[in-house]
């Protein structure tokens, strides 16, 4: 080995070694959610005292015993900021974290391996508030998401616009045409169908976005490639081969942010789902009530009961205030048609 090759191998690990440190200090903060206060004394001796054990060869006991001393009194320091813990699904760097920074800045942004984990999360009051995608201006709704806001008892308190720049990512400067598969979450694979046909790649989906960059960082196949956030090439330390592969120019997602208490101040968005029998004429009459009142539709979309095959949910956002006297009125007349009514929160809309 050469001494360029040895730096880019320290490099690498430096940049390795500091993205499980964040996922460790996301630990931590999670942890207080579950203990009395924030000092454990015997539990860090424990953990001290086995560092120090530990028989490596290039790490003495008292080095690493040090080392760990400092990483547990930071954790303590992060643990007494009392941040919010916002959970996102995905691995750090994911649009899901994106989405967390802008709706949330300054809070502990948590990963979840899955959109359910989110919502249970934050209802069984392990993480303060959730992000999830709902909609994609070129996939559409998000049906997983949907499906959980159907059943959930959070409350939506806000929302985020995000631009979507996939990139394809790989471990070293690559040309496309060395480039043979390519990883990444379904949506996104589908959000960039035509550059995959163009170039003859294989797509192979992965939970995540990042998931797929962060596994390629570590595991290293050959002739392979990522699709994810340019943040992801910085995080997990990849080459940026392109850069807006997406089908449409327009590329972006929805983020609903979610908590158990409903949004204190007045909206002027609101997004409920009903659902009403599946008769003819019956969704127009709904839908005539908006239009009468002058009340204007941002989205309107369907899903099947799962619970009464042939009909379906609709999911409805509107701009007004569920305490508006027009939209108050509205609701008044839906619930005498006998229109089955969830409403998931009044909030500000994206900027």
């Amino acid at each position: 080995m050469k001494l360029d090759e040895i730096r880019r191998k320290i490099d690498k690990i430096d940049r390795e070694l500091l993205v499980l440190l964040q996922e460790r200090m996301s630990l931590a903060i999670r942890s207080k959610k579950f203990k009395s206060g924030v000092v454990d004394a015997e539990r860090e001796e424990m953990v001290l005292s086995r560092a120090e054990r530990m028989q490596l060869a290039l790490v003495p006991g008292s080095f690493a015993r040090r080392l760990l001393s400092a990483i547990i009194e930071e954790s303590k320091r992060l643990q007494q900021e009392d941040r919010r813990l916002v959970a996102f699904q995905g691995e750090p760097g994911a649009y899901g974290e994106v989405a967390c920074r802008h709706l949330v800045p300054g809070g502990a942004f948590i990963p979840c391996l899955e959109f359910i984990d989110v919502f249970q999360g934050v209802e069984e009051g392990h993480l303060d508030l959730g992000v999830v995608p709902v909609e994609n201006s070129l996939e559409g709704a998000v049906t997983q998401v949907n499906d959980l806001l159907t059943t959930t008892g959070l409350k939506v308190i806000g929302e985020v616009r995000v631009p979507i720049n996939h990139c394809l990512l790989a471990t070293e400067p690559l040309d496309v045409r060395e480039i043979r598969v390519v990883y990444s979450h379904p949506q996104a694979l589908a959000q960039c169908q035509r550059f995959l046909l163009k170039h003859k790649l294989e797509p192979r989906p992965y939970y995540d976005t990042a998931g797929a960059a962060k596994m390629l960082a570590r595991e290293n196949p050959r002739a392979a490639a990522a699709i994810a956030s340019a943040l992801c090439a910085e995080l997990y330390d990849m080459e940026i081969i392109a850069q807006g592969i997406a089908d449409g120019t327009a590329n972006s997602t929805r983020f609903l942010l979610l908590s158990r208490e409903a949004y204190h101040g007045r909206g002027d968005k609101t997004s409920i789902i009903f659902a009403t029998a599946h008769q003819a004429g019956r969704l127009f009459n709904v839908l005539r009530l908006f239009a009468e009142a002058d009340i204007n539709l941002t989205r309107i979309s369907s899903m099947p009961l799962r619970s009464d095959p042939g009909n379906y949910s609709f999911f409805l956002d509107f701009e007004g205030d569920m305490r508006d006297p027009h939209v108050a009125k509205v609701f008044d007349q839906l619930e005498k048609m006998g229109v089955t009514v969830k409403c998931l929160g009044s909030y500000p809309a994206a900027a």
